[in-house]
C-alpha cells in the first residue's frame, strides 16, 4: 500500500487476525461491542461475561503480536469493566499509561439506585514501556465561567476529554452519524471524527499503519485517510458497504481541516498534520473484499 492507501475486509476480526496476514500497525483503536445486550445483527452482544472477555483478549494478543515496538493501542469500553480491562491488558502483553475519562452528554434520566453515569472510558496502552510516537497536543480549550483570563497558546490535552462529542448516538447524535432510508443510526454507536482525530494525531506519524479491528462505518480510516496515515479496517457486518460509500463522498461533515484551528498550538502541527498533497474527490484507494 502506499502512503494514502487503506484496506477494507468483510471478515470476522478474530478469523483475519488468525490468519496472520497483517505485516504490522503502529497504533489500534479498539472499540468492540459492550456486551450489554443491543441487537446486533452479527453478533450475541449478551454473552457470560468469562467468554466475552476471553473472546477479546485472543485479539488483543493476535493485535500485540503484530503491533510494532512502542506501538499504542486504545481501548474503549463502559466504564464499569476498567478492572477487565486491564487485566486482560496485562495479561497480553501490553503497558498501561492512562485511563482516558471522556465525558458524555446525557438527558439527565435518573437511576433507581445508583448515580446517572456521565462518562466512557478509554485506556491507552503500548507495546512496551514507552510509546515510539506521543505527539503532544495543544488545544483551543474554551474558557470555563470561574477562569478570567484565555490562555493565548491554548492548552497541552490531558487524560479527561470534555470538549469533544462521545459515540454518536442517541439524542445527542451529531452530523456525521450515517442514517438509513427512515433516519435512524445505522449503527448502534458510532465513533466522531473528533475523538479519532485526537487518537491519531496523539500516537502516529505521518505513513504509519492504523488498525480498526471492528471498523463499524470506517469513522477511523476516514480520519487517517485525511492525516496521511495507512490504516485497515475489519468489518463482519455485510452493510460494511456503507464505509466504501462513506469514503468515496468525503461529506463535507467528515473533514478534517475545519477541526485543525482548534489544534494550532501544538508545536510542530504541519510535521504532525500535513494539509498538502491530498487528493480531491472521493477517498476510495483500496478495496479488499
Amino acid at each position: 500500500m502506499s502512503i494514502l492507501d487503506y484496506e477494507v475486509i468483510c471478515e470476522d476480526c478474530l478469523t483475519y487476525l488468525k490468519q496472520e496476514r497483517i505485516p504490522y500497525i503502529h497504533l489500534t483503536f479498539l472499540d468492540p461491542p459492550f456486551n450489554q445486550g443491543k441487537d446486533y445483527k452479527c453478533f450475541d452482544d449478551e454473552q457470560n461475561p468469562e467468554v466475552y472477555w476471553g473472546w477479546l483478549k485472543e485479539i488483543i494478543q493476535l493485535i500485540h503480536k503484530v503491533t510494532v515496538d512502542g506501538g499504542a493501542i486504545y481501548f474503549m469500553q463502559r466504564e464499569k469493566n476498567v478492572d477487565w480491562m486491564r487485566r486482560i491488558l496485562s495479561e497480553t502483553g501490553w503497558t498501561y499509561q492512562n485511563l482516558i475519562i471522556g465525558k458524555k452528554l446525557i438527558s439527565a434520566i435518573p437511576g433507581d439506585f445508583r448515580f446517572e453515569k456521565n462518562y466512557q472510558v478509554i485506556i491507552f496502552a503500548t507495546k512496551g514501556k514507552r510509546p515510539r510516537v506521543f505527539n503532544k497536543l495543544r488545544i483551543d480549550y474554551p474558557l470555563l465561567p470561574n477562569y478570567k483570563h484565555k490562555r493565548p497558546n491554548g492548552v497541552y490535552l490531558t487524560d479527561f476529554w470534555d470538549d469533544i462529542r462521545e459515540p454518536t448516538s442517541g439524542y445527542f447524535t451529531g452530523d456525521e452519524t450515517l442514517r438509513d432510508k427512515e433516519g435512524d443510526s445505522i449503527h448502534k454507536q458510532q465513533p466522531t471524527i473528533e475523538l479519532l482525530l485526537r487518537i491519531i494525531l496523539s500516537s502516529t506519524n505521518v505513513g504509519d499503519t492504523v488498525f480498526d479491528p471492528f471498523a463499524g462505518n470506517g469513522t477511523t480510516l476516514v480520519v487517517a485517510y485525511q492525516l496521511k496515515r495507512k490504516s485497515i479496517g475489519i468489518e463482519i457486518d455485510s452493510d460494511y458497504e456503507v464505509i466504501k460509500k462513506r469514503l468515496e463522498t468525503a461529506s463535507s461533515a467528515d473533514s478534517v481541516l475545519k477541526r485543525r484551528s482548534y489544534y494550532r498550538f501544538t508545536p510542530e502541527l504541519d510535521e504532525v498534520w500535513p494539509t498538502d498533497g491530498l487528493p480531491t474527490g472521493g477517498l476510495t484507494r483500496y478495496i479488499n473484499e
